[in-house]
This record gives C-alpha cells, structure tokens and sequence, in this order.
C-alpha cells in the first residue's frame, strides 16, 4: 500500500508542475468563467469553482508533502553519506536534522562565523570542537593497540 501511494504521490507532484498542467487548469477556470451568464452567475456556479478548488488544494497538499518528505529524508541520507567518508569532515554533523531548532541555531551560527573567518583569510577551524570519531577510525585504534602490547 505504501509503495502504491509513494508512487502515485510521485507521478502526481510531477505532473502538478508541468506546464500542461497549468494550461489545463487555466482552461478549466476560463470554462467555468465563460459558463457564468448561462447560470446566471448563480451560488450553485460558484459552488462549483470553490468546492472542486478545496478539495484539489486539500489533497495536493498532503502528495506533495509526501514527496518532499521522502526527497528531504534521502538528501539527508546521502549527505550524512559524504560527511562520513570524508574524513576531515566532522562526523557529528550526521544526523543532526534531529536536533531541535535551538540546537541547529547554534551550529549554523558556528558555521556562518568559520565562513566569515575563512573568507576574511582566517585559517579554518572545527565548528564545534573535536571532530567525533568514526568507527572505523575506532576499531583501527582499537586492532594497532592490541598489537603493540
């Protein structure tokens, strides 16, 4: 069920932003618009426009929050990929879309102040303190410790 509603929340975001797909829509207002004499601009006519408007707007809501739920969850993936194997880079920053909003004002305040030091010919420095360490890095350590005793 969730693959279908993935793949039909898909399909659907893509389609919403095609130009096709607003020409269509336009059409259809220009339509509804053109049929306001013959109705003598009724309630019932304009019940039309509004209710079809609300619901469309109300269930595209939740397609595309789906969709950029899932794009946002798979960017953070792939960029706590490249944060991981690039070993300069501090592994603490993985994972920290899990941090509350206070927490990430911090870091990013940190951050924006190490790009104005770098761009004002500073030297680069840790954002926040000791890089954390990776496992591998750890089981490493671990395995030439264990050999030298």
């Amino acid at each position: 069920m969730e693959k279908l509603f993935n793949h039909f929340a898909n399909t659907t975001a893509k389609m919403a932003g095609r130009p096709w797909t607003f020409i269509l829509c336009l059409l259809l207002v220009v339509v509804w618009a053109t049929t306001g004499p013959i109705f003598k601009f009724s309630e019932t006519w304009q019940l039309v426009i509004n209710t079809g408007t609300t619901i469309i707007t109300f269930l595209m809501v939740f397609l595309i929050q789906n969709t950029q739920n899932r794009d946002a969850a798979a960017m953070h993936a792939k960029l706590d990929e490249l944060v991981y194997a690039v070993k300069k880079a501090d592994a603490g920053f993985i994972g920290i879309e899990h941090l509350t909003d206070k927490e990430l004002e911090v870091i990013l305040k940190e951050v924006e102040r190490r790009g104005r030091d770098i761009h004002a010919g500073q030297p680069a420095r840790a954002v926040r303190g000791r890089p954390a360490s990776r496992m591998d890095e750890d089981l490493a350590v671990e395995g030439s410790t264990k050999n030298r005793v």
